[in-house]
Parts: C-alpha cells; sequence; structure tokens
C-alpha cells in the first residue's frame, strides 16, 4: 500500500529514495485521485521494489503543494533520485502512467 508522506518524512521517503518514486498529490473530496488510487496500488504491486508509491494529501500538506506548484489533484509527480522528473495532471490512463514509469527507470 502506498506510503502517505508529509512535509515531516518527504525527504526521507521521496528525495532520499533509491528507486523512482511515484507520488500522487490528492485530494480526498476529488473523484478522479478515487479512481487512480486503485490503479496506483496495482502499479505498486506490479513494478515491486523497482517502483515506491507515495501520496500527498494536499488538503493537509499545503506546505508541500505550494513548494511542488501543485495546482489541480490529481497531480503524479516521478522523482528519481532526489529530482523531479516528470509530472502528470488529471485523470491519466494506466497505460499512460505505465509508459512513463517505463522510460523512467
Amino acid at each position: 500500500m502506498a506510503v502517505r508522506v508529509n512535509t515531516e518524512n518527504f525527504e526521507q521517503e521521496v528525495l532520499n529514495s533509491d528507486k523512482l518514486v511515484l507520488t500522487d498529490f490528492y485530494s480526498d473530496s476529488c473523484i478522479p485521485c478515487k479512481r487512480l488510487s486503485p490503479v496506483l496500488s496495482e502499479l505498486e504491486k506490479e513494478y515491486g521494489d523497482s517502483l515506491k508509491v507515495v501520496k500527498v494529501n494536499i488538503n493537509f500538506d499545503s506546505v508541500l503543494m505550494e513548494k511542488y506548484e501543485v495546482q489541480a489533484s490529481p497531480t503524479i509527480i516521478f522523482f528519481k533520485d532526489g529530482q523531479e522528473q516528470l509530472r502528470l495532471r488529471g485523470a491519466v490512463k494506466k497505460s499512460e502512467i505505465v509508459d512513463e514509469i517505463e522510460k523512467l527507470k
């Protein structure tokens, strides 16, 4: 299951990770976010140790939302070696996410 991260553990869980990190900036009231959640769980299982999936609730962590200029939910930001690599906004298909993961691995 995806790790919930916040300002306190973001650096440790995301920026210092030794693998590709898919960071889901979401909101509890967002319908597309709710639809995306099971897809992210599937990806986490399928990619195993090569992908880390984390979630940031933008309703409770506006600091990270502002720092990474997240304007809408859901927003997926991929981090590798502590750096943002790519971002996807809105309701994206699993196939689109898989394509990007394959490029970034």
